[in-house]
């Protein structure tokens, strides 16, 4: 992973040959909160939540901080997430935040990053970056989305939670960065097990999938 405008590296991916099994991958899987849907003008983020994938396990690593979002957060946003005032107030901004994340997943040796929904959260983190006059080149990228549109082909896209009890995988805190991030991370864990099932067991297996005649293109490098 390069910076574009200033000299600060992080390994957010592994060089891996398409051929690797997916049971020797390991992913980070995240989640973001914001002050609203308008990251590209004035909403912001306030929280971060991720948790390290392995072996087709989540792994007892996780990842969690508060965000200074530097404006107040609406009243809406406070029901929905929990997150108040007084918890950002004293919050690390977000370019450190993003710092610490990017550390949290290089520290891991993760070879790629999973989201649900995952265009929004790296539009945040683009977002936030930019306003520092930095920017960075995507790791691998695979949206819980896309692995079930291989999977259950349909029009619809319904929020996690319908997924997970579908699924029947384990539902955490909802809207809280980290408890959302440990919803996506066991649904794409079954998720992967059922794409071997059908006999998808590779990293390549994995591209095939998320290719855009088969899903919303955001596997990349």
């Amino acid at each position: 992973m390069f910076w574009k405008k200033k000299k600060m590296h992080y390994q957010l991916t592994q060089d891996k040959p398409l051929n690797t099994p997916i049971r020797d991958l390991s992913f980070t899987v995240f989640d973001t909160e914001t002050t609203g849907f308008a990251v590209g003008s004035t909403d912001r983020l306030i929280e971060i939540g991720a948790v390290q994938v392995e072996g087709l396990h989540v792994t007892d690593r996780t990842f969690q901080t508060y965000v200074n979002p530097e404006r107040d957060i609406p009243e809406r946003i406070t029901n929905l997430t929990g997150i108040t005032e007084e918890q950002v107030a004293n919050a690390t901004d977000a370019f450190e935040a993003i710092n610490k994340f990017y550390s949290f997943i290089e520290s891991n040796g993760s070879d790629s990053w999973v989201g649900h929904y995952l265009a929004f959260d790296v539009t945040v983190l683009k977002k936030e970056l930019l306003r520092c006059k930095y920017t960075f080149d995507e790791p691998l990228s695979i949206d819980t989305l896309d692995l079930i549109g291989f999977l259950a082909p349909s029009w619809d896209m319904r929020d996690l939670q319908h997924y997970a009890l579908n699924f029947g995988t384990k539902i955490f805190r909802r809207h809280s960065a980290v408890g959302d991030a440990l919803t996506t991370a066991h649904l794409f864990v079954e998720l992967l097990r059922f794409l071997e099932d059908r006999g998808k067991t590779t990293l390549g297996d994995l591209a095939d999938i998320t290719r855009p005649v088969n899903g919303s293109s955001v596997f990349h490098r």
